[in-house]
């Protein structure tokens, strides 16, 4: 990336993509693209119709040390410190999991049945477990104005992550972040019960892609010796939250459709939906008492 302060931003990504290609970076283009454009405020349009627009040397800089950052591994959206989740800009932070497509199942089959709650009672509340940035509970409180929700988590850094993205999103005066493991701070009656916990057995997690195993927190993936640990934890106290007629949605592993099942059936839940991921895998379950 040197010299990048005297050409034009076509050089700069053409540079860019050579590097990330040199250092074995899948769609090495696209990652160039989305760095340079954080970097000086470009849209993936403006690449085409502002390519000989030239980069100044701050710019040129703050590129060049983003770009060795992919190089190194760090994923994109690590670098960027945000990531598109549902159409909407979350903020990540250290103890955050990056929010993914897969996880918009989960939120697309549990908004059905928020919006009929809610037609029916006229307002919900809703808790997310190990919330993380709020992904999941804030994006049902921006689709569902009369419902309101607590996100909870272990971690500080994770629930102060989640509140800025309450702030952000404009659902802050109905979203309470609770520090809390698991069920243990919480109090009072939910609608939905929702987490998508962590679920890698403990001896894969060690195995995982680079990208993941060195940038996400470990906490927010390890689910146990057989990674149905969380499960067992949240059947075991969620019949004593969830209010009459309410339902629990969990995400799982492509491979956990029985063994949940059978985790939250013991505790006197039935199965209601199985739902796949765009892959065709078992992805979120849906249970009520």
């Amino acid at each position: 990336m040197s010299g990048v302060s005297a050409c034009t931003v076509e050089n700069a990504v053409a540079a860019a993509k050579r590097r990330l290609e040199d250092a074995g970076v899948n769609d090495a283009l696209l990652d160039a693209r989305m760095l340079i454009g954080e970097a000086i405020g470009f849209s993936l349009t403006d690449f085409v119709l502002k390519a000989g627009r030239l980069v100044g040397a701050d710019e040129a800089e703050r590129i060049a040390a983003m770009i060795e950052r992919r190089a190194s591994g760090e994923p994109v959206h690590r670098i960027l410190g945000h990531r598109e989740f549902y159409g909407l800009d979350f903020l990540l932070s250290r103890e955050t999991l990056e929010p993914r497509p897969d996880t918009e199942i989960l939120v697309d089959t549990l908004l059905e049945h928020l919006r009929r709650m809610t037609s029916r009672k006229g307002n919900t509340r809703l808790i997310d477990l190990g919330t993380g940035t709020g992904a999941i509970c804030l994006t049902l409180l921006k689709e569902c104005p009369a419902a309101s929700g607590i996100g909870s988590d272990i971690s500080a850094d994770a629930l102060a992550t989640a509140s800025k993205n309450a702030v952000r999103l404009g659902v802050a005066d109905r979203f309470e972040a609770v520090r809390s493991d698991w069920f243990e701070n919480i109090s009072g009656g939910f609608d939905i019960i929702v987490s998508n916990p962590p679920y890698i057995r403990s001896d894969v997690v060690t195995k995982l892609d680079r990208e993941v195993r060195y940038h996400d927190p470990l906490a927010a993936l390890d689910g146990g010796q057989d990674g149905l640990a969380p499960y067992r934890l949240i059947a075991a106290d969620a019949g004593r939250f969830l209010v009459e007629n309410g339902v629990v949605g969990v995400e799982i592993g492509f491979d956990q459709r029985l063994d949940v099942s059978a985790i939250f059936t013991s505790h006197g839940f039935t199965l209601l939906e199985a739902v796949k991921d765009y892959g065709g895998n078992d992805r979120v379950l849906t249970f009520r008492r």
